[in-house]
């Protein structure tokens, strides 16, 4: 993150790469009341390296900042990085298994999940396309082949 500033209780966000956010940390608030001060609110601070925005300066209330990145992306109805990896944590795939469920090379869905590159809507459409197809047969299936018979 190169720079942040402070609005309200969203905080605009621009990263080394240009992408640009405005995150809604009220969700956050509920579990940090802190953080629903506008006084503290106020001290949002980059740390030097650009990896956390830290308020108050206090360890409690630092917050990383590919964790703000996901959350902005999951707010703006994008697909993250950490989706992936909850989706596939929840059904205890593979990267292997995941990418032959998805029909996607390997390749790929590592490059999606680390957040090296953008998660199209498609792989969030089709990793719940997937979650409900094993929901209605019971069957752990990957395309045309199937784990259990």
């Amino acid at each position: 993150m190169t720079s942040g500033q402070v609005l309200d209780i969203l905080l605009a966000t621009t990263y080394a790469d240009g992408a640009q956010f405005e995150l809604d940390l009220t969700p956050l608030s509920k579990g940090h009341a802190r953080l629903a001060d506008p006084a503290v609110f106020a001290t949002a601070k980059i740390s030097e390296a650009g990896a956390t925005v830290a308020w108050a300066n206090d360890d409690d209330l630092e917050l990383a900042a590919d964790n703000l990145r996901a959350r902005a992306i999951d707010q703006a109805s994008g697909v993250s990085h950490e989706f992936i990896w909850n989706w596939m944590h929840k059904h205890e795939l593979s990267l292997d298994a995941a990418a032959l469920a998805l029909g996607l090379s390997r390749r790929m869905l590592a490059y999606y999940r680390s957040g090296e590159k953008t998660v199209p809507l498609t792989v969030g459409l089709a990793c719940l396309g997937w979650e409900k197809a094993q929901a209605k047969s019971g069957k752990s299936s990957f395309g045309p082949f199937s784990l259990v018979d």
